[in-house]
């Protein structure tokens, strides 16, 4: 982890890292943190080689162009600039007490709901229509909470009932109906300009102070989120699921490697393709072009 003048580091996850104050002994006395991303990338649990460079600017501009799309809605962001070494990759933002869960929304049949679907005719439990077919929009979007996972370890796929009884059924229920707010005001954003937001993560946790729910981490970045281009879609074909997000790279990763052992590196091809299309995202997004060089 980088030093950095004012800050301690005090942990490192698969793709991002946390700061606390100098003046700080611990997370709990912080009165700001913050969180720098890294070029890192991950897929399947693994942490993968080599990194994309220029992913984590690219990813924090955009969540932070996110945020500003809804005022309405609590977020971590403090108004302060993060030190010169990671300004372009980092975030000062308001200490949370987290919700120990992922808050998944989908709209469109894909990725591992789409192989639950095909052996269950459900995903995530919640029984669908019969005849569907991968990257067909569902009836209505869906809420699949999943617990967090450390590295290493794998997300697990949640009932409703289960992420009650792990936060209380009034926090569940705040969290489904706002994760499902968001998604329909982000994805009728993104369908504007062209794009499909087919899935994504939401994290929340509770001001500390004033005990609001807050909307925390990424937010519907090309990481934690499944985009695709509107016009290749609506043409339908082998291209409609062409995407904007690591799909990318697991895509490649089932084609070369059994999830035996350590994954393979990543050839240089894939990792400026995928670095290009995070750009184009951003780009078709917020209409302007992301200018940062790695």
């Amino acid at each position: 982890m980088t030093e950095l003048a004012g800050w301690k580091p005090v942990y490192s996850g698969k793709v991002r890292e946390l700061y606390i104050p100098q003046s700080a002994s611990r997370v709990s006395e912080a009165d700001k943190l913050l969180i720098v991303a890294t070029d890192r990338v991950s897929a399947f649990d693994h942490i993968l080689r080599p990194e994309i460079p220029g992913k984590g600017a690219v990813l924090t501009a955009l969540s932070k162009w996110w945020f500003a799309q809804f005022p309405d809605v609590p977020h971590h962001l403090r108004d302060e600039e993060p030190p010169a070494e990671v300004a372009e990759r980092s975030m000062v933002v308001e200490p949370l007490d987290m919700f120990p869960v992922e808050c998944v929304v989908r709209g469109y049949l894909a990725g591992s709901g789409w192989k639950e679907y095909q052996a269950t005719s459900s995903v995530c439990g919640i029984a669908l229509p019969g005849g569907l077919s991968e990257g067909d929009e569902l009836p209505e979007p869906l809420f699949t909470p999943a617990t967090k996972a450390a590295v290493g370890d794998h997300d697990e796929n949640i009932s409703f009932e289960d992420m009650a009884g792990l936060i209380g059924v009034d926090d569940a229920t705040a969290l489904r109906e706002l994760s499902l707010s968001l998604y329909s005001r982000a994805s009728a954003v993104a369908k504007s300009r062209g794009v499909i937001l087919a899935d994504t993560k939401f994290e929340f946790g509770r001001h500390r102070d004033t005990g609001v729910i807050t909307i925390a981490d990424e937010v519907l970045t090309s990481d934690s989120s499944r985009y695709w281009d509107g016009e290749l879609y609506s043409r339908g074909g082998i291209n409609r699921l062409d995407s904007f997000d690591k799909q990318l790279i697991r895509n490649w990763l089932s084609d070369n490697w059994d999830q035996a052992g350590s994954p393979p590196e990543l050839p240089a091809d894939l990792v400026t393709h995928t670095m290009n299309r995070y750009r184009e995202l951003f780009q078709r997004l917020t209409g302007k072009p992301f200018h940062t060089e790695p």
